[in-house]
C-alpha cells in the first residue's frame, strides 16, 4: 500500500486538541486496511516526527434517519478506522498549516 493512501485526513475535535496538547497524541483517519507498522511510518515521512506509540480503532457506522415530505429517509452512515499517534517528547505536528 502506497504511504499516500494510508493517511486520509487528520481529525480535528476539541477532544483531539485536548491530546495535542496534553498527551502529543494526534487522530487520523485512516484505511481500513492499514496496519500499525504502516501508520508510523506514514507520519515519519509525511511530518517528519518520531513516532512512539499507535493505538487504532474501528469506529462503527450510525443508522440516520431524516424526515422530509416524501416520507422518513434512512441510511446509514459508513464506519472509518482511526488512528492515535503519540510523538516524541518535545515534537509536534502542525497540522493546520494546510487551511
Amino acid at each position: 500500500m502506497k504511504l499516500s493512501e494510508i493517511l486520509i485526513k487528520p481529525i480535528l475535535t476539541e477532544k483531539a486538541n485536548g491530546q495535542q496538547e496534553k498527551l502529543r497524541r494526534y487522530a487520523f483517519k485512516v484505511n481500513r486496511r492499514a496496519n500499525k507498522l504502516e501508520i508510523k511510518t506514514a507520519v515519519e515521512k509525511f511530518y517528519g516526527v518520531s513516532v512512539l506509540e499507535v493505538n487504532t480503532l474501528v469506529v462503527p457506522g450510525k443508522n440516520k434517519t431524516r424526515s422530509t415530505k416524501s416520507g422518513v429517509i434512512s441510511g446509514v452512515k459508513s464506519g472509518y478506522k482511526k488512528a492515535l499517534v503519540t510523538v516524541a517528547e518535545g515534537e509536534s505536528i502542525d497540522l493546520y498549516a494546510s487551511i
